[in-house]
């Protein structure tokens, strides 16, 4: 089947105005997808998006079979707000999308740890839909002696995301003036002192517009670091194991900038053996019970995502059990090279039934 036959492809990142007048298919990090697809059938192209030229990047996804988007919720250049009104016409027009919006709101926010706290990768988890339900039920979590990870509603990169404890973990008070540390997830954040009702003012932020935060309880293990699955709608496509650092202690005083960081993410493919009970029971329980609860149709699934776990409290037979900490899908980038193959196939395969339908 020729390139034509299978349908034209717009792979989209931002950048600015200039960025999208060089765009060009033969370069940058994302060559290898490029020729994936291409040998996939696919015709590939690059779509760089920018606010300034909205009506520009428009018209180029409409005159395409489908488009595999590649942005952050949040970056130094924005949010998503206008690319996603943009994604939603060209998908009502007929241009198969990945992933489409509605999907994104279904099981890309943070929102998802709570809605699918039940499931075999739950963990003990709130959500606040405003700063006066934050003010009413923290506090209370915090005083019977808990850890919790607050983590804003849409975000990226640790983003939005504290380590919150009190200061005194035997202190039953739920005062505003009762100590606590606090510590960003970003890179090179370090634990601060403040009173309790301080940093609940520092966290109304997060309730602006369509803003909540959701409330999970700390993994004890998060030391021991953080397994990335890589999907391919419902299957499995690779993994990778990293340790991280965020939300963790600083290093020792002295210590090398090369200590602070996180460690290298180290990928696998589908098959490698240390991940295999932890695929088993993605493929055969959790996503499709995923998908069920939240309404996502096998066509609706992101063609490329990715679900973070972390290792939680063993099993009665000394079996690792594994907590979900969010699900990627609006850039889901750098992947196992060996999920190439299966994502160009699927991408081939959406194409088609894209042309299909607008035949």
């Amino acid at each position: 089947m020729t390139a034509e036959q299978v349908g034209r492809l717009a792979i989209v990142w931002r950048g600015d105005v200039q960025a999208r007048k060089a765009a060009s298919a033969s370069k940058g990090r994302m060559g290898p997808l490029f020729d994936a697809l291409a040998e996939a059938g696919v015709t590939a192209e690059a779509a760089v998006f920018c606010e300034e030229l909205r009506e520009e990047f428009r018209q180029q996804l409409l005159a395409v079979d489908g488009a595999l988007v590649f942005v952050n919720p949040v970056d130094a250049a924005g949010d998503r707000s206008v690319l996603d009104a943009v994604l939603y016409e060209v998908a009502e027009a007929g241009v198969w999308v990945s992933t489409h919006p509605e999907t994104i709101l279904k099981m890309g926010t943070k929102e998802v740890l709570y809605r699918t706290r039940q499931l075999g990768w739950g963990s003990d988890c709130d959500l606040y839909g405003s700063a006066e339900a934050m003010r009413e039920r923290l506090p209370g979590r915090l005083a019977d002696g808990q850890t919790r990870v607050l983590k804003q509603y849409r975000g990226n990169g640790g983003l939005g995301v504290y380590r919150v404890a009190l200061k005194s973990p035997g202190d039953a008070s739920t005062t505003a003036q009762v100590p606590v540390i606090t510590q960003h997830a970003r890179f090179g954040s370090e634990p601060r002192e403040l009173p309790l009702g301080q940093f609940m003012t520092k966290m109304e932020k997060h309730f602006v517009g369509d803003g909540r935060l959701i409330d999970q309880a700390f993994q004890p293990r998060l030391a021991e670091g953080m397994t990335r699955c890589y999907m391919v709608g419902a299957e499995v496509a690779g993994f990778s194991h990293q340790l991280i650092k965020a939300l963790l202690p600083p290093p020792p005083e002295g210590a090398t900038s090369e200590q602070a960081r996180p460690g290298p993410r180290i990928m696998h493919g589908a098959d490698a053996s240390e991940f295999q009970r932890l695929r088993g029971l993605l493929e055969s329980e959790w996503i499709p019970a995923m998908q069920q609860l939240l309404d996502i149709s096998g066509a609706r699934l992101p063609v490329l995502w990715d679900a973070d776990f972390l290792l939680g409290p063993k099993d009665a037979k000394g079996q690792d059990s594994h907590v979900l900490c969010e699900i990627n899908v609006s850039a889901v980038f750098p992947f196992p090279d060996q999920a190439l193959p299966r994502l160009a196939a699927a991408v081939a395969s959406a194409l088609r039934g894209s042309r299909a339908a607008r035949a």
